[in-house]
């Protein structure tokens, strides 16, 4: 077996034995913020390639009977109708996710915390919702001034004025939908009132980026900035360590300049404070589980040029401000990759250009591209991932592997019944016309057998996907870029 770059056993080991040394730190309850994505990181499976999506979780679920998870999202992400880039669903549609993923594999979900709270029809009707299903909800609420005019915070109008979260489990995981949700905001709020309340609590954070004992430029922590453009965080040196130990630790800003209030609390509460550094709240102990540093920079580089080109689309459709693309061009700088390395783009480029068509193209483990443009049968995105099976599967090129007989059907359907002006195939539309031709057709179940082959394969495409097609390709691991343009300046990607 190939030997990955990320040792994940001994990351979980390491990892594990950490957060236990944390929980003994403190009395009657800990309260663990998890940054980054619980069951589902592909941003770190991306820049540290042997990392397992899911480690955080299954590492949770070997001390369950001890774990109580509590949700934190933004009220401001639901009333925005904020979209995650990786899955394409809103911030709302996530917490009801993670509440049934945490839910079918044995986690005890009890809470969720609605930040930033202010009535509106959108967050009333998500609470209502909840509660609805059984969840408690807890609303918080911004507090002028936080997190400097600490008087304020430690007080009945500040932290006073959120409603206590009642847990019943040692290990509260506090987690969220994605960054800005005010998880840490939340931990501070529950050691205010548990101490109302009588009850000894700690906190702790469990975030795996930026690696504190990685240098503050290096591609993980590089990448990490890029991952997160869209907000105000910086990775910087941690100064309340380098002060007090005289060693050098890469932190990130909100945790910096939240750290002061959080030690205030601390001191305010127990009399002293367990932690005097941002970096000693943290149980990362990822850097210590890289084999080949070499091959995670490379991987990481990767990961930098997708996010600039993810970050061109978002700033094109309005979701990231112009400015996002300067600091972009800054991480692209001091990561030293131009955007060229990317070779797919160029691939895809020149296909459009010479069919004067949309043009999707793939790029394969090995180096080759594959690619496909849009014609009166197929888009894009369906003819580079048929041309890309046949490939894989040493299939000729210029044998048919769709019959008629199964796609006249198709556009029939979406012709008369469901009243598309676009009959093209989308890529979900030609694998379900393949899955179904594969019981009679032997190349084309030839071609099915091809798609664990696409996991990791780099794509780009010349416009801006239907989320129809980018869902697709996403879900079957190819990774996926896109040039910030709809086709013929149409605002609806979805009929393209």
């Amino acid at each position: 077996m190939k030997k990955e770059p990320f040792n994940n056993q001994k990351y979980l080991k390491i990892q594990r034995e950490s957060i236990l040394k944390r929980i003994e730190k403190f009395g009657d309850k800990l309260y663990l913020e998890f940054g980054g994505k619980l069951f589902d990181d592909y941003h770190a499976s991306r820049v540290l390639p042997g990392f397992k999506s899911d480690s955080k979780l299954q590492m949770l679920l070997g001390i369950k009977n001890k774990v109580e998870m509590l949700i934190v999202v933004n009220a401001n992400d639901i009333s925005s109708n904020k979209v995650r880039n990786d899955t394409l669903i809103t911030y709302q549609e996530e917490v009801e996710r993670l509440i049934d993923t945490y839910r079918e594999v044995g986690l005890y979900v009890s809470s969720v915390v609605i930040s930033f709270y202010e009535s509106g029809m959108s967050v009333d009707n998500f609470i209502k919702k909840l509660e609805n299903n059984g969840l408690n909800v807890y609303r918080h609420y911004k507090i002028n001034g936080y997190p400097h005019n600490i008087p304020l915070i430690l007080s009945d109008d500040g932290l006073g004025k959120n409603e206590y979260v009642r847990t019943t489990k040692p290990l509260v995981v506090v987690t969220a939908p994605g960054p800005g949700s005010g998880k840490m905001a939340t931990c501070l709020s529950q050691l205010y009132h548990e101490n109302k309340n009588g009850v000894r609590a700690g906190y702790a954070k469990y975030e795996t980026f930026p690696v504190w004992n990685l240098p503050l430029s290096h591609p993980i922590n590089l990448a990490y900035e890029a991952a997160t453009v869209d907000l105000a965080d910086v990775n910087m040196i941690d100064p309340f360590h380098l002060e007090t130990y005289g060693t050098t630790a890469v932190n990130y800003n909100r945790d910096i300049e939240v750290f002061p209030l959080l030690k205030n609390i601390f001191e305010h509460i127990y009399g002293t404070s367990p932690y005097n550094s941002p970096t000693d709240m943290g149980v990362n102990m990822i850097g210590f589980a890289i084999d080949d540093e070499e091959k995670v920079n490379k991987a990481c580089n990767k990961e930098i040029i997708r996010r600039y080109y993810q970050t061109e689309k978002n700033v094109y459709l309005g979701q990231f401000k112009d400015e996002t693309i300067t600091k972009m061009d800054m991480l692209i700088n001091k990561a030293g990759v131009p955007i060229t390395a990317r070779k797919c783009v160029d691939a895809c480029l020149k296909v459009a250009e010479k069919e004067n068509e949309p043009a999707v193209a793939i790029e394969l483990p090995n180096g080759k591209i594959i690619t496909g443009h849009r014609s009166a049968l197929f888009g894009a995105c369906a003819a580079a991932l048929l041309n890309t099976l046949k490939h894989l599967g040493k299939i000729d090129k210029d044998l048919y592997l769709l019959m008629p007989a199964v796609l006249e059907p198709i556009k029939e359907l979406k012709t008369n019944f469901l009243h598309r002006s676009n009959t093209r195939l989308r890529a979900e539309e030609v694998l379900v016309a393949l899955s179904i031709q594969s019981r009679t057709n032997p190349l084309a179940e030839l071609a099915m057998k091809q798609l664990p082959k696409l996991v990791g394969c780099e794509a780009h495409s010349s416009t801006i996907l239907s989320e129809v097609d980018l869902g697709t390709l996403t879900r079957l691991g190819i990774r996926v870029t896109e040039e910030p343009v709809s086709y013929k300046k149409k605002l609806w990607t979805n009929n393209q």
